[in-house]
């Protein structure tokens, strides 16, 4: 699906590029790479079917990184998981990283942006 949505407004690319871009609120809070998105959808879904998926699928990623995170980081619990868990926990960050510029840039563009590896929970 990353074909131009039709009719959008400046305001709802807006809108739908800081659905993916308020995941970085993780640096000022715990779970804003959470919070962020699913503020935008709660706030949106009702009346722009555009950003609701676009936060919806933000709000999922971030969920799936989270657990994925959390996966990574029992590993570094032992020593021999430490082998898999500290290289899998870089990854995670800088692909979730990558991610989020990604799927705010091709909101930005009125496009739809499937997150790889989002497990679709909301």
């Amino acid at each position: 699906m990353d074909s131009p949505t039709p009719a959008l407004t400046g305001e709802d690319r807006l809108w739908g590029a800081l659905a993916h871009l308020s995941a970085f609120a993780i640096y000022f809070t715990g779970v804003g790479h959470i919070v962020g998105p699913m503020i935008i959808w709660l706030w949106k879904r009702d009346t722009n079917p555009f950003v609701a998926a676009e936060a919806r699928e933000a709000m999922n990623f971030n969920i799936s990184i989270t657990i994925y995170a959390v996966a990574a980081f029992v590993l570094c619990l032992t020593i021999i998981g430490m082998v898999i868990g500290i290289p899998a926990l870089i990854f995670l960050h800088t692909f979730q990283v990558i991610c989020i510029i990604v799927g705010g840039l091709k909101a930005s563009d009125g496009r739809h942006f499937l997150y790889p590896l989002n497990l679709r929970l909301v």
